[in-house]
C-alpha cells in the first residue's frame, strides 16, 4: 500500500543531514567546540599461556574491549578475531581508542573461548582479564599482566601483553599479491597458504596484518587487502618488515613454509624469495620455498569518518519497529509493546537510546519511521513498510520526540500481525542508498535501524537483500527485544563470516551490525548507543575508500610513491 515512500527529505525539507557517529567519533566532533582528544591510540593485545578449556584441542581465543562511562558502566567497545586453537594468541586486529590527557579512561580486557557462533559471550569460557587504564598502557607502551579470574585469582600461568602506539597519519598500502611454486606441507592435497606482515620495533616483531588462507593451492592468489601504515612500519619507508608464509593447520599447528625481510620502498620490486632458514641448512641446493609476488603495493592516503563528515557527507537515517503479533497483545503488560505506568517499554528505551545520540548530528532532526508486520487502517491489508505517521507522501517525525510520539499514535491504530519480514523495508532504504551512488562524491550515506523481537520468516530474502545492499552506501542496525532466540540475527550479522544469498554469492561486506536489548536493559542508554553505532564509522569509511569517493567538501585523496 505505501510502496516507495520518500526517504530522501530534499522534498520534505530544506537540504543537509546530520550524521550518524560512535561514541568516540562524537567526543571528536564536539571537541572542536570544547576540548579536544590529544590524539588516538593503537592498542595490539597478544597472550601468553592460556587455560586451555577445550578437550580435544585447544581454546580458541577472542579478546574483547570494554571501556567505562562516566556512570562507571561497562560497554563493548570493539574486540579482535578469534585465534583457533593457541594458547599463545597474538591478535592482528587493533583497537584504535580516542586519547584525553585530562580524563582517566579506564579499560577492561576480557579473554573468551569461542566455541560457537553467536555473539553472546555468556555461553563462552572465559580466560581471563585484564582492568587497567589507557594512560597505564599509554605511559609504559608494553604493559605485560597476568590475567586474572572474576573471583580474583589468578588464571593460570596466563599474562596479556598491550602495546600502544599513536597514530599519526591515516595513509594506508593497498596490497595485491601472489606467490608460486610453494612448499607442499600437507601429506594429502596441498598447502593451505596465508601470510603474515610484521613490523619491527624495540622489543621484537609486532603482526601488523594477517591475509586470508587460500585452501589447498600453492600458487595462491590473495584477495587485495589494505594495512594501516603505522602498523606497517610506523610511517617509515626505510624501516624493516617481516612477511611470513605459512601453511594453515586446523589444530593450530601452523607450518611455515618460508620468509623474507623488506622495506617498503623495496616492495615495490614486485619478487621476493620465501627462505626456510631450516630447511636451508639440512637442504644442499636449496633454492628457495616459493616465490612471493607483489603485484600492487600503493600508499594512499585515505580520508577519515570524521573527514567525511565534516567535508559534508550527509547520513539519512531510518528507523523500523517491528508489530507482528510474536510481540503479544499491547494491552497486556506481558506484551513488548506494552508501554509501562512509567512511559516506556523496550522499543520507546531503544529508540531514545539510540536517537538521542543521532540528532545531535542532524541539522534539522527529521527521521522517516516505519512500522512493519501490522493491519494498517483502513483497508486492514498487512503492510511491511507503512509510515508510522500514516502520511506516505511525508513520513518524516520531527526529532525522536516525533519518533516517539508517532509510536504511540501508532500502536492503537494497528492490529499486531504477521509475518516478520524484514526484506521490504531493507529493499526500500536500498532503493535509495543505490540513487545515492550516480554521486560523483561521498555525499550520502543510509543507516537502517530494525528493532524487532527476533522472530524473522524471510530469511532467505533477506539474505539475498543484505548482500545486494552491502553493495551499497548503507548500514543496517538490528536491535533484539525480549527473550526470544536471537540466533537468526546473529546469523545476519557477519562477525563469523561474510553473509551469503541463496545462489552462494558473497556480502561484499559486512554491513549487519546486532545487539541483544537484554544485555543492557541494566546499563545507562549511552552504553546501549554505543554498541548499537560502533560498526558504522568504519563501515561508511571502508564503502567510501573501496569506491576511492572523496567528500563533497575535500581536495582529492593523494597517492604516494615511497
Amino acid at each position: 500500500m505505501f510502496k516507495r515512500l520518500a526517504l530522501t527529505k530534499e522534498k520534505a525539507r530544506a537540504p543537509g543531514r546530520g550524521a550518524v557517529l560512535s561514541s568516540s567519533s562524537s567526543a571528536c566532533v564536539k571537541s572542536f567546540m570544547f576540548s579536544a582528544c590529544v590524539t588516538k591510540v593503537e592498542l595490539t593485545v597478544s597472550c601468553q599461556n592460556l587455560l586451555d578449556k577445550d578437550i580435544s584441542s585447544k581454546s580458541d581465543p577472542l579478546c574483547v574491549l570494554l571501556m567505562s562511562n562516566s556512570n562507571s558502566q561497562w560497554y563493548e567497545a570493539d574486540r579482535t578475531e578469534r585465534v583457533q586453537n593457541c594458547l599463545n594468541p597474538k591478535f592482528a586486529k587493533k583497537f584504535v581508542v580516542d586519547y584525553y590527557f585530562e580524563i582517566v579512561q579506564t579499560l577492561k580486557f576480557g579473554i573468551y573461548d569461542i566455541d560457537n557462533k553467536t555473539v553472546d559471550l555468556s555461553d563462552d569460557d572465559f580466560l581471563g582479564e585484564l582492568e587497567c587504564t589507557l594512560g597505564q598502557v599509554v605511559s609504559s607502551k608494553n604493559l605485560t599482566r597476568p590475567l586474572i579470574l572474576k573471583n580474583k585469582t589468578p588464571a593460570g600461568k596466563g599474562t596479556i601483553t598491550v602495546t600502544a602506539e599513536e597514530i599519526k597519519d591515516n595513509r594506508v598500502v593497498n596490497f595485491e599479491v601472489q606467490a608460486r611454486k610453494l612448499d607442499n606441507k600437507d601429506l594429502f592435497g596441498k598447502s593451505d597458504p596465508y601470510l603474515e606482515f610484521h613490523k619491527q620495533t624495540e622489543s621484537g616483531w609486532q603482526l601488523a596484518h594477517r591475509t586470508e588462507v587460500v585452501k589447498n593451492n600453492l600458487n595462491p592468489t590473495w584477495k587485495p587487502f589494505r594495512i594501516p601504515l603505522q602498523s606497517l612500519c610506523g610511517g617509515d619507508m626505510e624501516k624493516p618488515i617481516k612477511v611470513e608464509c605459512y601453511d594453515y593447520d586446523n589444530d593450530g599447528s601452523h607450518d611455515l613454509i618460508g620468509s623474507f625481510e623488506t622495506t617498503l620502498k623495496r616492495l615495490q620490486e614486485a619478487e621476493f624469495e620465501c627462505i626456510n632458514s631450516k630447511k636451508k641448512q639440512k637442504k644442499k641446493g636449496y633454492k628457495n620455498s616459493g616465490v612471493v609476488c607483489v603485484k600492487l603495493c600503493q600508499v594512499v592516503k585515505e580520508y577519515t569518518f570524521l573527514d567525511y563528515i565534516m567535508g559534508g557527507c550527509q547520513i539519512n537515517f531510518t528507523v523500523a519497529v517491528d508489530f507482528t503479533g510474536s510481540n503479544g497483545d499491547p494491552r497486556s503488560p506481558d506484551s513488548l509493546h506494552y508501554i509501562s505506568p512509567q512511559g516506556v517499554n523496550e522499543y520507546l528505551t531503544a529508540i531514545w537510546s539510540v536517537g538521542n545520540v543521532i540528532q545531535d548530528y542532524d541539522s534539522d532532526k527529521m527521521f522517516p519511521a516505519f512500522g512493519f508486520g501490522a493491519q494498517i487502517p483502513p483497508t486492514w491489508q498487512v503492510s511491511h513498510e507503512f509510515p508510522l505517521n500514516f502520511n506516505a507522501s511525508n513520513p518524516f517525525c520531527a526529532g525522536i520526540e516525533g519518533v516517539v510520539q508517532a509510536y504511540r499514535a501508532c500502536l492503537p491504530q494497528v492490529k499486531l500481525y504477521g509475518p516478520t519480514n524484514f526484506s521490504p523495508i531493507i529493499n526500500h532504504v536500498a532503493c535509495f542508498a543505490k540513487q545515492a551512488l550516480q554521486q560523483t562524491t561521498a555525499s550520502q550515506y543510509y543507516v537502517l535501524l530494525i528493532i524487532t523481537d527476533g522472530v524473522i520468516t524471510d530469511m532467505d530474502e533477506t539474505r539475498n537483500s543484505i548482500v545486494n545492499a552491502s553493495r551499497l552506501p548503507m548500514s543496517i542496525i538490528i536491535v533484539g527485544v525480549g527473550g526470544a532466540d536471537f540466533s537468526a540475527m546473529e546469523f545476519l550479522d557477519g562477525d563469523n563470516g561474510r553473509l551469503r544469498s541463496l545462489t552462494g554469492e558473497v556480502a561484499v561486506r559486512d554491513i549487519v551490525q546486532f545487539v541483544p536489548f537484554r544485555q543492557f536493559q541494566n546499563a545507562p542508554r549511552e552504553a546501549l548507543a554505543k554498541t548499537v553505532l560502533a560498526e558504522v564509522p568504519a563501515q561508511l569509511v571502508d564503502f567510501f575508500n573501496t569506491l576511492k569517493l572523496n567528500p563533497p567538501n575535500q581536495n582529492p585523496a593523494q597517492t604516494v610513491t615511497p
